[in-house]
């Protein structure tokens, strides 16, 4: 499965920077200008998981094989981009395409940082909540106008059609919510809500899922005491969105050393885990992601499905072939994967199951797909 996140955030408040700690390679411009970043610049990034390495071990695989997400670094947003400003419309389209947002906004003080929102005053106030509306309000303008041509259409199509009508209120009563500067994702629906085939060709901006990343200052890479990381928390909690506190700078220094060195930089601040792949997987698990596992003395392999997908489609995504065939599939879960030492074991003890086309896939699952040729 390709999976993207779009980083996105005013100007100069670190989306580069991080973007360049994500991808372990300064491919990123990193200046203190607005619109340095004009081409997205993008970066498939794995997944750590160190269930991974256990069932290699078990296994005496010869090749891990990680699931993986698509960061793609968005060039600054400004106050009117919805109308084209900072070469806005063009940027916003970049986002149209990502499954996920990553709001990076700036937790940290710096007189020497252009604060774009205040005409370039480098010691103008950090206002996180104000400078992360900013964006939310442009994503929701936007998503306003591109609805606003789908119901003028749809309404005169309902006059003399009145299969069309559901679609024209709907279409209607959505505009009415964005309106009041709520997100799309917000919006009340269900199964077979005559919005959601609208929500599924126009991919509104504000229906994408959000996190909201602070970022902090590298003397205070925790952001436990930061009034400005609190706040972003609330505002973010109010949008039904989570945040991750991140130091970019930290991140893109640490991105640079190997194992050993790395986890001596850690220590240094106290930390047990690079706050870089904190991120990495709650971008994963906001995406509805989860894995399940083929391992062998080939390779161990971690494959993304969405949460809910029957064993079918989970086999699906090794090769069409395998859901088009499937007869059964093997499953083991991981801990008992573990803790009788791989499949022989498993099965020996009846930790096996055969799962047929009604099974859910479940995280960490290990399986062997059967399926006729």
């Amino acid at each position: 499965m390709s999976l993207s996140v779009g980083i996105v955030g005013l100007p100069n408040v670190g989306k580069s920077t991080l973007f360049n700690a994500l991808t372990k390679k300064q491919q990123a411009a990193a200046e203190n200008y607005p619109f340095c970043t004009i081409e997205p610049n993008s970066s498939i990034v794995e997944v750590k998981d160190s269930r991974l390495e256990a069932l290699a071990k078990i296994d005496g695989t010869s090749q891990i094989i990680r699931a993986t997400v698509e960061f793609t670094d968005i060039a600054g947003l400004v106050k009117g981009a919805s109308k084209g400003e900072g070469l806005g419309n063009k940027f916003l389209a970049n986002i149209r395409e990502c499954d996920a947002i990553l709001h990076v906004v700036r937790c940290f003080e710096n007189d020497d940082i252009i604060h774009v929102q205040e005409g370039g005053n480098k010691s103008a106030p950090i206002d996180p909540v104000g400078d992360a509306e900013v964006i939310e309000t442009e994503l929701v303008l936007a998503d306003m106008e591109q609805l606003q041509r789908r119901y003028e259409r749809v309404r005169k199509e309902a006059q003399a059609k009145p299969t069309v009508r559901p679609e024209a209120e709907a279409c209607e009563a959505l505009l009415k919510h964005l309106e009041e500067g709520k997100s799309v994702r917000s919006f009340p629906r269900a199964e077979g809500d005559a919005i959601l085939p609208v929500l599924k060709e126009l991919r509104f901006l504000t229906d994408k899922p959000v996190i909201f990343c602070a970022n902090v200052s590298e003397d205070d890479v925790t952001g436990g005491d930061n009034a400005h990381v609190a706040a972003l928390r609330e505002y973010a909690s109010k949008q039904g969105c989570q945040t991750v506190v991140i130091c970019a700078q930290m991140e893109a220094d640490l991105a640079g050393l190997d194992e050993t060195e790395a986890k001596e930089f850690l220590d240094s601040y106290g930390l047990t885990e690079s706050s870089l792949d904190r991120t990495i997987k709650l971008a994963y698990d906001t995406l509805g992601l989860a894995s399940y596992f083929t391992s062998g003395v080939k390779e161990t392999h971690a494959w993304t499905f969405k949460r809910g997908w029957k064993a079918p489609q989970c086999a699906g995504v090794i090769h069409t072939d395998f859901e088009k065939g499937f007869i059964r599939a093997e499953v083991v879960a991981y801990d008992d994967y573990v803790k009788y030492n791989g499949t022989s074991g498993a099965r020996a003890a009846g930790a096996l199951r055969p799962e047929g086309k009604a099974y859910e896939m479940q995280d960490g699952d290990v399986v062997e797909f059967l399926f006729s040729k």
